[in-house]
């Protein structure tokens, strides 16, 4: 399916689909208006007056003005000088992801960069090209690096990545500044942290029951009046998505209440359900914003110098979310330790076998443990660090491209963990002779995860249970031709 780039629109799972399943784009007609509109405007304004970037050098040199002969040089020199970047190269799908990004802001009509460079980006999409990205050269006011690596590969100084070789394309040299004015690197990634983030949420519901049932846990912490009492959003949301789920049980609990693993779950699941809605609302408003600094306003019949581009909002979401899988987390290795206690299951320590001595699911607590280590050194809030750069001209940075690197690296974690959990809910309830059947999304869910999980209780390595787990929990497939479906149907 084509996704329709029109400036005003794009989604974080649009992003998904241009960047990770390769879906091709196609430009809406007003939107291209828009663009011609926009750039005829900044080009005739600048023929008028001082506009930053397009008749003055950039930052702490925008007191130098740039006549019309030395125009064309300027522009290819600020390219250049700005493509800086270092580290690792970034992913294929992030780089696929900022040029989606870049191609949508510009249609959206303030940046007064031409349409053919929207027409390249869209080229190179659909014909699998992708630039070379250094990961590491923004803070949050802009992805100057690697924007101009970009650049530089449209222009033909730069290889592009893919199957065959683009042939260079044209950017005018007063648009330098106007291509590069953006965050499309850091929005792009947020859109697929983002994407990724409320699928494993969405699990660790669907994880939860499993553990609950398997402890013969209560459901009165789920019941509607309790959170009607005290209504959060997403305490409310995560409580009636276990109600759903855990349908009409008929069994008592074991206990008068449970551990905050299980009788917490809605108040600090809801809240990582509230950072990654919140983080979505925010990255649709990046995706379609003119954030360029000149705006190119053509209802206004001018440009605005504006500091729009500060990143802040974004970078706090990022923050918020990081916090929140912490805590999530903290409760899914809760829930772990509960799976391994027989005073909770009724069987051996660890829910091992009966061989004398052994050890079962012992050592998949320090997986958990381990994992947990790096979500806690990952939640540092990325916003707590200070710049002043450009001769003191800037002197605040968000660190966005820091957060959502930090975000991303969040995920694997995270994954780690809440497979850990559904290794033993699977294990403790196979052992116990029970087969959850409160609905039949729980019930595919079970049944997915218990014909990919081996049966077999004895001590041996667990390292294929936790890459198949996380198979189940990501919807990646694991080794062969049949990967028996997906975890995530009960978690749609």
């Amino acid at each position: 399916m084509t996704v329709v780039l029109d400036g005003t629109s794009l989604t974080c799972n649009d992003v998904v689909s241009v960047a990770v399943r390769r879906e091709p784009v196609g430009i809406a007609r007003a939107a291209r208006e828009r663009v011609r509109h926009a750039a005829d405007l900044a080009r005739n304004i600048s023929g008028q007056r001082q506009v930053y970037g397009r008749t003055t050098a950039v930052g702490a040199n925008r007191d130098t003005s740039i006549g019309p002969p030395d125009v064309a040089a300027f522009g290819r020199r600020l390219l250049r000088s700005h493509a800086g970047g270092t580290g690792p190269l970034v992913t294929e799908a992030e780089a696929r992801a900022m040029m989606v990004v870049r191609a949508n802001q510009i249609l959206a009509g303030y940046s007064g960069v031409s349409e053919s460079v929207v027409d390249t980006l869209a080229l190179a999409l659909n014909a699998g090209c992708y630039p070379q990205v250094h990961s590491i050269g923004a803070i949050g006011t802009g992805d100057l690096t690697a924007l101009a690596e970009l650049a530089l590969t449209v222009l033909g100084e730069l290889p592009w990545s893919g199957p065959h070789p683009l042939p260079p394309s044209e950017l005018a040299s007063s648009e330098a500044l106007a291509f590069l004015s953006s965050n499309a690197l850091t929005i792009g990634q947020s859109a697929l942290a983002q994407a990724r983030t409320s699928a494993l949420l969405a699990h660790t519901c669907t994880t939860m029951a499993l553990s609950l049932l398997a402890v013969d846990g209560s459901t009165e912490p789920f019941a509607e009046v309790v959170h009607a009492a005290r209504p959060h959003r997403g305490g409310q949301q995560v409580a009636r998505r276990l109600r759903t789920l855990l349908g009409e049980t008929t069994h008592a609990p074991a206990r008068v209440q449970d551990p905050f693993g299980l009788r917490c779950f809605p108040q600090v699941h809801g809240e990582a359900m509230n950072a990654a809605a919140a983080l979505e609302e925010i990255v649709r408003i990046e995706l379609n914003a003119g954030a360029e600094n000149p705006l190119v306003s053509v209802a206004d019949d001018d440009v605005f110098h504006h500091g729009g581009f500060h990143s802040i909002t974004l970078s706090l979401a990022l923050d918020s979310v990081r916090l929140a899988i912490l805590q999530a987390a903290q409760l899914s290795a809760g829930r772990l330790a509960m799976l391994c206690e027989p005073g909770y299951t009724g069987l051996r320590p660890f829910a091992a076998d009966e061989t004398t001595g052994s050890s079962g699911l012992m050592v998949i607590e320090y997986t958990a443990a381990a994992s947990l280590a790096g979500l806690r050194a990952l939640a540092m809030p990325a916003v707590l660090g200070h710049a002043t750069l450009s001769r003191g001209v800037e002197e605040h940075a968000s660190f966005s491209a820091q957060s959502v690197r930090m975000s991303g690296d969040t995920i694997p974690h995270y994954v780690v963990v809440l497979a850990c959990e559904l290794i033993a809910a699977v294990r403790v309830l196979r052992m116990r002779g029970m087969r959850p059947t409160n609905s039949a999304e729980l019930t595919a869910a079970f049944d997915n995860a218990a014909c990919m999980l081996s049966a077999e209780t004895v001590d041996r390595p667990l390292t294929v249970d936790l890459i198949t787990a996380t198979a189940l929990l990501t919807g990646e497939h694991v080794d062969g031709p049949d990967p028996l479906g997906r975890f995530a149907d009960a978690a749609k």
